[in-house]
């Protein structure tokens, strides 16, 4: 087995239960983040949104992991790329404390945008230049 074929399958892998893990995963984060932006947003003591900022970053942690997982391509298409640009953002945030409001909306939008761009564009790959197939889930 080559390297190529570990990081680069073709088909993507997947394993039984996979929908709904991914489902989990996802209400999880989304919950997560919206109790740590609400808790800014209403002037929450950082110390007080830590659980909440564990839980976003362990969840989202597990959606690279599960993606990357079934295939490294995921690097390189648009849903990757928003994917390592909200997590720039986040990381940027104890840097501009004073516009973390502003920088946790724009990764809000980032995702709900990312989430419902059409197939042709999601899975848009900069490094081969088309649009990947790609399992439902």
């Amino acid at each position: 087995m080559s390297i190529r074929t570990i990081f680069f399958p073709d088909p993507d892998r997947s394993f039984r239960g996979e929908r709904g893990l991914r489902t989990s995963i996802r209400t999880v984060h989304l919950a997560a983040m919206g109790i740590l932006l609400g808790g800014h947003v209403y002037g929450v003591a950082p110390d007080r949104l830590r659980t909440a900022l564990m839980w976003t970053v362990g969840s989202g942690s597990a959606f690279v992991a599960l993606e990357l997982f079934c295939n490294f391509h995921w690097l390189f298409q648009v849903r990757g790329i928003l994917t390592l640009t909200k997590i720039m953002l986040v990381l940027s945030v104890p840097l501009f404390w004073d516009y973390r409001i502003w920088i946790l909306l724009v990764v809000v939008a980032i995702g709900s945008v990312g989430s419902h761009l059409s197939t042709k564009f999601r899975h848009y790959s900069i490094l081969t230049r088309d649009v990947r197939s790609h399992k439902k889930g």
